[in-house]
């Protein structure tokens, strides 16, 4: 039984292996309709969430399986002060795999030490979200046809932005890879990140300056400011707008340049940079679901 907790788990030939049986359910979901039959997925869902949960639940439906789902936190034992821990022997009894979001950093490692089922980690806190850096990996392989040599522009929040970090943590793995990391001061990227990137030797800079950094770029990843991970309004109101992609913008990127954003979108992205070809959030939206199909079959053993 194995879980997945953090990105860096998986090996740059699992990650191969799961971009290839993503790529295969695309072209035969017949093939796969049925390879989850008898199988229950349990979503525990500590924080909101509208993409991740329901992409995960399509996924195990895709697959012939059925779906256990929690609505929130609230409505769970967890509002009565039972530990995570416990929560995960629980939930072993019914389901055959975990899918757990938390707000808390860690508590899907915990769940993962407790279950004697497998769990994956649907996003702990700023610190990580695996299944959103497997749809992140699958887009660019299908719009870039390669993971080496690109330039990455992440903009944004890159401090709290865990879709950020375990982005880095998988594409730092490839050869010729560059980050642009693009952010106002208060949200730089946490130096425990940047201090891994120097000891590896992979060359990185940091800008405040969108538009001087996007004719160099081959994907631009944007992230909305994260409100909920503010400790006072007053700050996130001030840090919120810091960066807003338009048409005018886009004209400075690359022709093949693609952008990506892990979505929600507040408004980062203008609306009419929808019309853009280069535009590739809501190509990542059905990514994600195809990768978290493959992903749930490499757990199950199947």
């Amino acid at each position: 039984m194995r879980s997945v907790i953090d990105i860096k788990e998986l090996s740059v030939e699992e990650i191969d292996e799961l971009v290839a049986v993503a790529k295969d359910i695309i072209e035969n979901p017949a093939g796969y309709a049925h390879k989850c039959e008898g199988k229950k997925l349990a979503t525990l869902f500590f924080e909101p969430s509208t993409r991740t949960r329901l992409s995960f639940e399509a996924a195990m439906y895709e697959l012939g399986g059925n779906v256990l789902s929690m609505a929130s936190a609230a409505s769970s034992s967890a509002s009565k002060g039972e530990s995570v821990a416990d929560t995960a022997k629980v939930i072993s009894c019914y389901a055959d795999i975990i899918a757990m979001r938390h707000p808390k950093e860690g508590a899907p490692m915990v769940a993962a030490m407790n279950a004697t089922i497998p769990v994956i980690n649907a996003g702990d806190g700023g610190h990580n979200h695996p299944t959103q850096t497997l749809a992140d990996l699958l887009t660019i392989c299908r719009e870039k046809g390669r993971f080496d040599h690109l330039t990455i522009g992440l903009c944004g929040d890159l401090k709290f932005g865990r879709t950020v970090h375990s982005l880095i943590a998988a594409m730092e793995r490839y050869e010729g890879v560059k980050f642009v990391l693009i952010s106002p001061d208060e949200l730089k990227l946490p130096s425990y990140v940047k201090n891994g990137l120097k000891q590896k030797g992979i060359p990185y800079e940091q800008t405040a300056d969108l538009e001087a950094a996007m004719p160099e770029l081959d994907v631009l990843y944007m992230t909305r400011v994260q409100q909920e991970r503010f400790f006072n309004e007053e700050d996130y109101l001030r840090l919120k707008d810091s960066y807003i992609l338009t048409p005018e913008k886009m004209a400075l990127g690359k022709p093949d340049l693609i952008v990506m954003h892990p979505l929600p979108r507040v408004n980062e992205i203008s609306v009419a940079v929808d019309e853009d070809p280069r535009a590739c959030y809501f190509k990542q939206v059905l990514n994600g679901k195809y990768m978290r199909m493959a992903l749930i079959l490499k757990l199950l053993g199947l």
